[in-house]
Order: structure tokens, then sequence, then C-alpha cells
């Protein structure tokens, strides 16, 4: 019998990617085409939400593969980091509010069908 690929995964992982392009293009932006002290107080909120854009990498490179290598462990690491990343800048919760939640069920549905097998 051949498995399905969890949907969940893969409604977190394009979420996660958009995220990070998003993220990327904006805060690249910023960063670009500031002078003085914008570009200073730009920076200043680069550093501030560097440790939660590496975060939001780690999970969807762990979302992906969760999805691609179908295992379960992998899901619970990504719902974590995207937990943590949460944690790390709270002001961006409701970026990856969704994709941490689309993680942990898919990590219950993925442990529940193991251990019916």
């Amino acid at each position: 019998m051949k498995e399905k690929k969890n949907i969940l995964l893969l409604i977190a992982l394009i979420l996660g990617g958009a995220y990070l392009v998003y993220s990327l293009v904006y805060w690249s932006g910023a960063v670009g085409s500031s002078t003085g002290a914008k570009a200073a107080g730009a920076a200043i909120a680069s550093a501030l939400v560097m440790p939660h854009y590496v975060c939001v990498v780690v999970a969807v490179v762990f979302n992906a593969l969760a999805f691609f290598m179908r295992k379960a462990t992998f899901a619970l690491v990504a719902g974590i980091l995207y937990a943590v990343s949460m944690v790390l800048f709270p002001m961006y919760f409701y970026f990856v509010l969704v994709e941490m939640i689309l993680c942990f069920v898919a990590f219950a549905k993925m442990r529940k069908l193991e251990q019916q097998a």
C-alpha cells in the first residue's frame, strides 16, 4: 500500500516558505534603502529579527524533511522550532502560528498511523 503525503505538512511548508520569501524581501529592502540614522535603526532591527529568521529557516528545512521523508519526529522538531521562533520575536508570532499548529497536528496524525500499522 502506498503511503499518502501529509497535506498538513505541505500547507505548513508552503506557508513557511512564503513567509521566508516575504521576510527576506522586507528586511533586505528596509536595510538597503536606508541612509544615516535610519540605516543604523534598520541594522538594529535586523539584528533583533535575525534569531527569529534563522529559527524559521531551520524549521522550514525540518518541515520539508518531514514532508518528503514521512518522518513524524521531523514534524515535531519543525513544530517546536516554529514555537521557538515565536518566542524569539513575539511581534511576528502570527506569521508562524499556523505553521506550528499544522506541524503538531501532522505529528500527532503521523504517530497515530505508525501505531496502527
